[in-house]
């Protein structure tokens, strides 16, 4: 009994002080504890922020649940890629005193005096013009420019005309032949006394060089980049870009649509191939919104507001009833979606539509299908392969049910088709820089310009039926004919489809 009782301490403890042995392994891996309990913590409170801020159930589910299971992987990506609101730019807009919102709303007025007024007050128009916070405007002559060539011709014909001022912005400038040749544009007319002013994206152009930022620099050129992860709370915010392509001049011409400034974009790239794109001429109040939009994004890079002349004038060639519509994460709809999906409604006859990117969310897809259920003629128009090939993927996953519901898809077989343009009935038609998928819808500033004209229509319906004679169009026999480990890919690939 004395034996026994000398094996243990007065406190149960073994003799000389020994811990347990699950004490002992526990002590040794306390910072592995303290790691996980730190990690499942972080994780639960982005859950709670992911269940109040995502935009759509399926979303808010998904984060939730790959927070709380996998916090060591998801919550880095839920802070780069997970946020749907580009929170700084939300809160200087609602600075409704602030020097920028008053002179918004002055020029918003100014366009006003240019509103379209006639018997129509159509639903589909009053909510696309609530969408856009402008009205439709006449007084303006619209020219359309299919491929890089003769888009870009323009705009830098445009650009060397400049007296007084030119404001241009694109996602991607590229420092090569096209690139060059833009830069000396710019130079030339800043160095006779033009004012220039140049944003870029800097995620799309993180490849330029500093020596083409100083070349215009030095020029007198005044550049910036857009900016997104400025201030404390956006450091993080890699998933957001200014996918917009503006160009302005003197108030009174300016130019949008799918193109950047690249030698790909004039067909000069090897592997890509012939580049299909589509831009847009305007001429008039219009392109006072556009303006708008430059100096809002302007504003957000700078924290300056540029001083320019804003009275609207109409052109001398055309009076198209056009609206500028700017969409993007700071807005409080998901305005580029809510656009397509009013077109759509709006549409008796036919709603085409081009996209080089097609991963649309549920509700355009519902729309698209009750449309062609309806009667309507439904044509979607998509590269043979995208230069995103996990969009290629993910676009497979609901084709099928497009293509049962009556909805006609085709694959643009000659290059590579990049145009964002679309057409309703024989009056409606718009170029842009929305894509029909999340990052468009939800995660980048665009702009579109939507028209109400006959004519216009009708060259943009002689664009899409040249692109639909190059085109392969698909049929329901041939996805039926998948592997099941081709449609698990699409499936797959799908549910990526809001980082897309």
């Amino acid at each position: 009994m004395a034996a026994d009782k000398n094996l243990t301490t007065p406190t149960g403890q073994p003799p000389g002080g020994a811990k347990p042995a699950g004490m002992q392994w526990f002590r040794r891996h306390r910072l592995l504890f303290t790691f996980l309990a730190l990690a499942h913590t972080i994780g639960l409170v982005s859950s709670l922020d992911a269940l109040m801020s995502a935009r759509t159930a399926p979303g808010a589910v998904a984060w939730i649940v790959s927070l709380n299971t996998m916090p060591y992987v998801a919550v880095p990506a839920y802070w780069v890629f997970g946020r749907t609101k580009f929170q700084g730019y939300v809160i200087a807009r609602r600075d409704l005193d602030s020097q920028l919102a008053v002179q918004l709303a002055d020029h918003i007025n100014r366009l006003r005096t240019h509103r379209l007024e006639t018997p129509y007050q159509s639903k589909d128009l009053r909510a696309v013009e609530a969408l856009a916070k402008v009205p439709f405007v006449t007084g303006n002559s619209l020219e359309l420019l299919i491929d890089g060539e003769a888009a870009f011709e323009s705009i830098l014909s445009g650009m060397a005309d400049a007296r007084d001022y030119i404001l241009v912005q694109f996602y991607i400038i590229k420092d090569d032949e096209l690139g060059r040749k833009f830069k000396q544009v710019l130079i030339d007319q800043a160095r006779k006394g033009v004012a220039v002013h140049l944003l870029y994206d800097e995620i799309g152009s993180h490849q330029l060089p500093n020596s083409y930022i100083q070349a215009l620099t030095e020029a007198g050129v005044n550049v910036h980049r857009f900016h997104s992860t400025r201030g404390r709370g956006n450091r993080l915010q890699l998933n957001f870009r200014n996918h917009r392509k503006v160009v302005v001049v003197d108030g009174q011409q300016g130019w949008l649509g799918g193109l950047n400034v690249g030698d790909e974009y004039l067909g000069r790239h090897e592997q890509i191939g012939p580049w299909r794109d589509t831009h847009l001429r305007i001429e008039g109040p219009a392109v006072q919104k556009m303006q708008l939009s430059f100096v809002e994004d302007w504003h957000w890079a700078t924290e300056s507001i540029l001083a320019l002349p804003w009275e609207p004038r109409p052109s001398d060639t055309g009076n198209i009833p056009t609206l500028i519509l700017a969409s993007g994460p700071a807005d409080r709809f998901d305005t580029a979606s809510l656009m397509i999906q009013q077109a759509i409604h709006a549409a008796q006859e036919r709603f085409w539509i081009s996209s080089p990117y097609f991963v649309p969310d549920e509700g355009v897809q519902g729309m698209l299908k009750l449309a062609a259920l309806g009667g309507v003629d439904v044509r979607i128009l998509i590269p043979e392969q995208s230069d995103f090939r996990l969009v290629d993927q993910a676009a497979h996953a609901f084709i099928e049910p497009l293509l049962q519901a009556g909805v006609r898809i085709y694959r643009y077989q000659d290059g590579f088709l990049h145009g964002k343009a679309f057409l309703v009935d024989t009056q409606g038609a718009a170029v842009g820089t929305v894509n029909l998928d999340n990052r468009s819808f939800r995660l980048n500033f665009e702009i579109t310009a939507i028209a109400i004209d006959e004519d216009f229509a009708a060259d943009v319906e002689g664009m899409f039926l040249e692109d639909f004679a190059r085109s392969r169009p698909m049929q329901v026999a041939d996805r039926e004919e998948r592997t099941f480990w081709s449609r698990l890919l699409s499936r797959a690939a799908y549910l990526f489809a809001p980082v897309l």
